[in-house]
This record gives structure tokens, sequence and C-alpha cells, in this order.
């Protein structure tokens, strides 16, 4: 049983470099985990009723011959004495012990390596999971989650739901693992969060194989390099105590204790203050800056935070019903329409997609499913980004007549051509998933972007809500302070350009992380070409 067991994590090991990766990106492909992993499951139950059933045959076999030999080993001459002894004895050093030689050798575990071999190509990889960690720690920041809530799985509800149907707890070794991510990553803001945690969770009496030497070690570290000397001396003296031959321990110790000294001749005291007791907690040390200018405005509107939709603004937005100017297809039902914001006008139109239609996309997306990308502003080239975690698909009106209507219908409603817009992108978002603020359109220092298309910059943006998110998943947009909310079925409309052809700056928007639940989108972005009658040109910058 040890040999299996020891093969069986040699062999784990082993898969964990799958042809498929980027699986964390996808709520959509990751569904496809749980059925793989619960096959997995009830074929190692297999393998365990096998090994039950090959054990306890020579259980008894074990305990028929033991009674057989304390009789035999007791008076050999006597026993072997009757002629059918004597038989049974050459029969079953001959046959029958071969037969019990060859039943210890039978190996149940070949159907389960069997079926793991099968489905290996299919496993996450060390990428994945990383992936996945960091989406937690987007999804911390992002909501103001500290990490004793997330650890024991209370994930606040956002905008319009509440509550998390299936409940899920980090571990010690889980925040642990969590903790040393960030800080290989030379993340010590949240290697400290969750460094942190874990130790809670061990002081709290929560078993481990993690040592506490070890998240001292790290936690330690990590706090030094937050700049809270203090406090990192006070937690190497804990990892001091509990392992005084710690080869790093000691000297890290000393190293802490000389710097403060010197910070405090240099401020011209003494004494040390007490390193702070109180717990580590989101706001104990500040997060980092980065490349991201617009981060506060954009993480508090996708809480639903900062949100510039005053009572003077609220009284300019209608709803209505559209035509189309009379379009034939919307004379009997025409497209409900609401105003969404006023400036820039965003609208959403209700019952945009059926959930017929919806599932008829998702079906036919799924296949196609790649990791997100955007195009590189100076080559115009498309590839991924760490700032867009999705996967999409782009589908055509050729490859089913959903599509096909789903194309007129936006023409119909919009009264814009189709006809020069880009493929239908189908878009589902992973763990965390997210698009971080942008444009759609081209910019004047990237004047190559949709060279290769030969239709012009995207005028408009047409996004239909493919579900409903539990929480988070919003669409924001920082500089007017504007939240969209998801609503399967809906879809909202906006101009990225004015009718001059200059871009509409304010249009600079984000897809906020999925919280909780899986998000499909499928977005039409319409370009310039086709549109002169449509949408004719103004005659001022801004018109």
């Amino acid at each position: 049983m040890a040999t299996f067991l020891m093969l069986t994590l040699v062999t784990l090991s082993s898969f964990c470099s799958p042809a498929q990766a980027e699986i964390f990106t996808s709520i959509g492909q990751m569904t496809d985990l749980i059925f793989t992993e619960r096959e997995l499951v009830q074929s190692l139950k297999e393998y365990i009723e096998a090994e039950e059933s090959k054990l306890e045959a020579v259980k008894s076999w074990a305990n028929k011959l033991d009674l057989l030999t304390r009789a035999s080993t007791s008076d050999p001459e006597g026993f072997l004495a009757h002629p059918v002894n004597a038989y049974k004895l050459m029969k079953r050093l001959n046959t029958e012990w071969s037969e019990l030689e060859s039943l210890v050798l039978q190996d149940p575990s070949d159907g389960f390596i069997s079926n793991m071999s099968v489905h290996r190509q299919y496993f996450p990889d060390e990428e994945d999971e990383k992936g996945a960690a960091k989406a937690l720690m987007r999804l911390q920041d992002t909501y103001k989650l500290d990490s004793e809530s997330f650890s024991k799985g209370k994930l606040p509800g956002q905008g319009q739901y509440s509550g998390v149907r299936y409940n899920a707890l980090l571990t010690v070794d889980d925040c642990f693992d969590m903790g040393k991510l960030a800080y290989n990553e030379n993340d010590y803001y949240h290697s400290v969060l969750w460094m942190q945690q874990a130790l809670r969770q061990m002081d709290s009496g929560e078993d481990a194989k993690t040592p506490k030497a070890d998240i001292l070690d790290y936690l330690s570290y990590s706090v030094y390099q937050m700049g809270d000397l203090p406090r990192a001396i006070e937690l190497t003296r804990r990892l001091v105590a509990i392992d005084p031959s710690h080869q790093r321990a000691g000297g890290n110790l000393r190293y802490f204790e000389q710097l403060l000294s010197k910070e405090l001749r240099d401020r011209g005291r003494s004494e040390q203050e007490p390193a702070d007791e109180r717990p580590i907690q989101l706001d104990t040390y500040e997060r980092p800056k980065d490349y991201l200018p617009e981060r506060e405005v954009y993480e508090a509107l996708c809480r639903g935070e900062g949100v510039k939709m005053t009572t003077k603004r609220q009284s300019r937005l209608f709803c209505r019903y559209r035509d189309g100017n009379r379009n034939p297809r919307l004379l009997l039902k025409p497209m409900k329409e609401e105003d969404e914001w006023d400036s820039p006008h965003i609208v959403r139109f209700l019952e945009a997609l059926s959930d017929e239609e919806i599932e008829k996309i998702k079906e036919l997306a799924k296949p196609k499913l790649a990791r997100a990308t955007v195009r590189d502003p100076n080559t115009g080239v498309l590839t991924v980004a760490h700032y867009r975690v999705s996967k999409s698909a782009w589908l055509e009106g050729e490859d089913d007549p959903v599509i096909e209507r789903v194309n007129q219908r936006i023409e119909d409603i919009t009264g814009l051509t189709v006809d020069t817009a880009e493929l239908l992108q189908v878009a589902n978002y992973g763990v965390g998933g997210q698009y971080e603020p942008h444009y759609d359109f081209s910019r004047k220092d990237e004047p190559d972007a949709f060279k290769s298309l030969g239709t012009g910059n995207r005028v408009a943006t047409f996004l239909n809500y493919m579900s409903d998110v539990e929480a988070g998943g919003a669409t924001v947009f920082p500089d007017f302070g504007a939240v969209i909310w998801p609503r399967k079925g809906t879809a909202v409309f906006w101009y990225n350009l004015f009718k001059s052809g200059e871009g509409d700056y304010r249009t600079r928007h984000a897809a906020c992380p999925v919280l909780v639940g899986s998000k499909w989108v499928s977005n039409k972005w319409i370009h310039e070409r086709g549109q002169e009658f449509r949408r004719p040109c103004g005659l001022t910058e801004v018109d």
C-alpha cells in the first residue's frame, strides 16, 4: 500500500505539466475540471475497494495458516504422521503459496493510474495555480476583504445580490502557500497578510503540515521589508524561541536590532517603542502604488462606492421604446431602452438576448475559448496581458443562424452597419476575472492598432451581458464615476468617438474582477467605415 501511495504522488507530480494552460482564466472551462475530479474520485474509490478485497483475501489466508502452523509446529512428526497432512503440506508449498504470491503481486492501482493518464492533459499547471492565487489577492484588494474573512469564506454580496451558496475555507497550509507565492514574487504586502493569517489560525489550534517556524521566518522578513522593524524583531524573537538553531533567525535578529539602534540614534532617542501588538490588518501597511493611476477610483467603483449619480443627473435619464426608425423587424416588438448615463450617453437595452440564444452562443464559443488578448499599441499585434484575465472566442454569422440574427439585431437597434464590424467576441471571466481600465478605440499614439482591418477606428461598443453575476463583475467608467451592473439578457451601448472622429477619452472603462459567479459577455465593436450616412460627421472637434 505504501508503495502505491508513493507511486501515486510521483505520478501526480509528473502530471502538473499539461498541454493546456491558463485554465484559471475561464470559469466556463474550469467547470469541466469538476467532472474530471469526480471521475477520478470514483476511480480512486474503486481502487480502494479492490485493495481492500485483496487484503481481505490475504488476511483470510494468514489466519487459516496461522492456526495450521501452530498445530503442526507443536508436534511436527505427529502432525506429518497423518498421510493427508503430509500431502497437503506438499501441495501448499508447491501450489497454494505460489497462488498467494501471485495474489500479493497483483496491482489494483493499474486502473486508477490509467485513468489519471487519460485526464492528465487537462490538469492545471503551476501557472494556473499561481494565477488563481494572484486572483484571490486581486479580489482581496479590490473589495477590501481581510484575510480572515477570505479564509473563512465570508464573501460579501454586491449590488442586488448577497450571500454565497457554497462556502469554502482556507487552511493554515493554504494561507502559507498564498503568502509564500507572494513572497517569491517580492510582493511583501500580500505575503504579510497571508502569513499573518496562517499564524493566526495555527495559534488558534488548527493543525497543519507547515511548521510554525517556517511561517514566522517568512512573516518576520516580509514585515521587515514593509519597514516595520519593531514588529520584525518581535516575530524573529518568537522564531528563535521555538527554533534556537534556525540558520537565519539569529543573524536576522542581530541585523534587525542593529538597524533599529541606528534609527534610534539618528532620531536622538535611546529607547525603542514597543512593537505594535495589534493584529496585522488590511490597513496596517500601505499597499504599494502600481502602474494604474486611477487604481483607487476604479476599485472604489467596483465596490459600488464613489458613484457620481446625482439627483439632477438622474432626472435626465429616461426609458423608451426604440423601433429603429420604424425598422420592420422592430415595429411589432420595439426594443426597450433605458438611459444608464447622460454624458457620455450610455443606454441599456432590455431583452436584447433570449435565454435560448445565450445558451447557443455559449455552446458555440466554449470549444473556441482561448486566453483573451489586447492589441499592442505599437505593432497592432494581439497579445495576452496580465491586466485582462478572461478567455474569449470569435463567432461569425456563418457559424450559426443565431449569430447572424444577433448581428442583424444589433444593426437594427443601433442604426449602424455591422458589415465592417468585428466578429462577435464572446468572453468568459475566470477566477477574479477582470479587464482593467482601457479604451476600446485606438488613440493618436497608436494609429496602426486597427490598420490590418481596413475599417477605421471603433466608433461604438455594443456589450451583451449573458449572465447575472452574484458579486462583482461590474462595468465601470472611472472618468465620470459610472457603474453598470451585469443583468442577463440586457446589453449596453455607447459611442467611443465623437462625430468628428475624435476619440471620447471619457469612455475609458473597466470590467471589475468577478468576486462570486461566472460572467459571460459578448461584444460587438462597430467600426467607422460604412457609417458615413448612418452617423454623419460633425462640424466641431467634440461634436
